[in-house]
């Protein structure tokens, strides 16, 4: 029996919207249900993709190669061999969770709470579409029972199951649309849905799941993701639902909300002004360094093609045309290439932007390479993949200034507030937490080229006695290229406050400053802090870390902190080599 779960309510005016935008849509009469965006096949993206695809086709598939990848090749040419291949792929994975099942386990799709439920149904569902005809009527029988199975089980995790056994499992995140696991279970469901023409399904997704959706992304204004801008470019993947659903409905599910239009802006100004890395906020377990790749274009690809011809779209078509990612670096994302457009392209020139719904902010002395940035964070704090960086920022020019510590980590999902640039509170020696949920807030006024920051970071702490109040004043001069920060605290007995700043450089102390390649960092108040330095690569028994220096200031409860530009450091101050960017398979829910 079909069955969902109840939901959760909602604002009245958002199921409105959803009424009023669903009345007279209909979708496709026969098959293919689900849409291809158009493709130039004279393109130097197709020539990739294509290569790719062959290769499969004679027997040697890359890393990460799809049934999708051949399916897409299908569908624009009607080559028999690209189906062949696409259908063989989807047999084998059936095949395989059926024998697990006949077992009495559960099949691959369910490891990791359904985390790739999305891609292995995706697969499946564009096969049986677009290849029907090609199907033996048996073959579509035994994939639409294991797809109905496998979605069902999503949203029904206490009951789920396989081959009448009981399979329960934990449900994380099927009612949280902030969290990455979420987008894949709508992909599954969307697909299927479109695939099979389930209309309980697709009415499950109008009438529950996208409403619970764009009633969160309401509460999102500027885009960006709470989850940091690590596990945020899963937004790829929900950008990709928005296009699909409105190619295939005429339903526009990204309208209902400014996230979508506004993320083209946060994705742009979370960019470090050499066009090549991002601020690094929250986990990234694929690649600690937050550099640019693959998945940070397919996502802004996704946003130009849902607002091509407009303001936003022609300020991602700059980003996508200037940034450090020529094109596509691994096979498994060529087909996302494919959506690249003639969009015009236009420059931004803002030079500071709050997307107040994360909580993260980013500023700029200019467009050019050579500019002066900051970003800083002070927001909501919830996501499982967030960090205890509420009040922290981080410093660029040319290279890292000042750092979030996690880009050196191994793991790339080091969340302790001693990584961070902030004021740690201790207690006994030990490192008092910022808490899950809570929201800390921020004030900006930005004239004359000066940018200033009043934040209440005393919420992260709930309502703790220790840490009864901490608020920080940030002051960033565009024309000086300097930083001021004044912190001021209250605190309980036994607590010591201890400002911190982590640097790429080996620091260096002079007096009452510390120099750490081209960052003087001077304590202003007091006068005569006590400075210790710490090596990161000597912290945890040596193996998290490859790098990074954390400068500490104690002995007060009020600090004055300013942040200036030296031309000559000290010969004996260092720039550690850069880490090498690697895949990891960590992950974190």
């Amino acid at each position: 029996m079909f069955r969902v779960p109840k939901r959760s309510r909602l604002d009245v005016s958002i199921l409105v919207a959803f009424f009023l935008l669903s009345a007279g849509n209909v979708l496709a009469q026969s098959r293919p249900f689900i849409p291809l965006h158009t493709v130039d096949m004279s393109s130097s993206e197709y020539a990739r993709f294509k290569s790719w695809v062959d290769r499969a086709v004679a027997g040697n598939p890359g890393w990460g190669f799809s049934a999708t990848d051949a399916a897409i090749m299908y569908r624009l040419t009607g080559e028999v061999a690209y189906a062949y291949l696409a259908i063989s792929m989807v047999e084998s994975n059936v095949q395989a969770a059926e024998a697990a099942i006949a077992a009495g386990n559960r099949p691959g799709i369910a490891a990791d709470s359904y985390l790739e439920v999305g891609n292995y149904i995706r697969d499946l569902a564009i096969v049986y579409d677009w290849i029907y005809d090609r199907l033996a009527a048996s073959q579509r029988t035994r994939w639409a029972s294991y797809a109905e199975q496998a979605v069902w089980n999503v949203w029904n995790h206490t009951s789920a199951q396989w081959g009448g056994k009981s399979f329960p499992w934990t449900g994380w995140s099927r009612d949280n649309p902030g969290n990455n696991y979420y987008y894949s279970f709508i992909d599954a469901t969307m697909y299927w849905g479109l695939a099979s023409q389930n209309s309980q399904w697709l009415n499950f997704l109008r009438n529950d799941r996208f409403p619970l959706l764009v009633g969160y992304f309401t509460k999102l204004p500027g885009g960006g993701s709470r989850e940091g801008t690590g596990y945020g470019t899963s937004h790829k993947r929900l950008f990709s639902i928005y296009r699909v659903w409105q190619e295939a409905t005429g339903e526009n599910l990204a309208s209902l909300s400014s996230h979508t239009q506004d993320s083209i802006e946060y994705w742009m100004h979370a960019t470090t002004p050499t066009l090549d890395r991002l601020a690094p906020i929250g986990d990234h377990a694929r690649d600690s360094t937050a550099s640019l790749y693959d998945y940070h274009e397919h996502l802004m690809l996704e946003l130009v093609h849902l607002y091509q011809n407009t303001p936003q779209g022609e300020y991602g078509a700059w980003w996508l045309n200037h940034n450090s990612v020529v094109e596509m670096m691994s096979g498994f994302n060529f087909r996302h290439a494919l959506l690249k457009t003639s969009q015009v392209e236009k420059a931004p020139t803002a030079l500071f932007y709050h997307a107040t719904g994360v909580g993260h902010l980013f500023a700029r002395s200019s467009w050019q390479p050579d500019a002066f940035w900051i970003s800083f964070v002070a927001g909501v704090y919830e996501e499982s993949h967030a960090h205890q960086d509420q009040g922290s920022f981080t410093l660029y020019q040319n290279t890292w200034l000042a750092i979030d510590e996690n880009i050196h980590s191994h793991s790339g999902i080091e969340q302790d507030s001693s990584l961070h640039n902030l004021v740690r509170f201790e207690k006994g020696g030990t490192t008092i937490q910022q808490r899950s949920p809570t929201t800390s807030t921020v004030v900006s006024t930005d004239q004359n080229g000066v940018l200033t920051l009043d934040a209440n970071l005393t919420p992260a702490y709930g309502a703790s006695q220790d840490v009864r109040s901490w608020r920080r004043n940030v002051v960033f001069d565009r024309g000086n290229r300097t930083v001021k920060i004044h912190d001021l605290t209250d605190l309980g007995s036994g607590v010591s406050a201890i400002w911190q700043i982590n640097t790429e450089s080996q620091p260096v102390i002079s007096g009452n400053a510390v120099i750490a390649g081209n960052l003087q960092i001077t304590s202003l108040l007091p006068s005569s802090p006590q400075i210790t330095i710490v090596d990161w690569r000597t912290q945890s028994g040596g193996n998290k870390f490859n790098g990074g220096w954390r400068i500490e200031l104690r002995g007060a409860t009020e600090y004055d902190i300013s942040l200036s530009l030296v031309t000559s450091p000290p010969s004996d101050s260092k720039v550690l080599s850069a880490p090498t960017i690697v895949q990891k398979k960590i992950r974190r829910r």
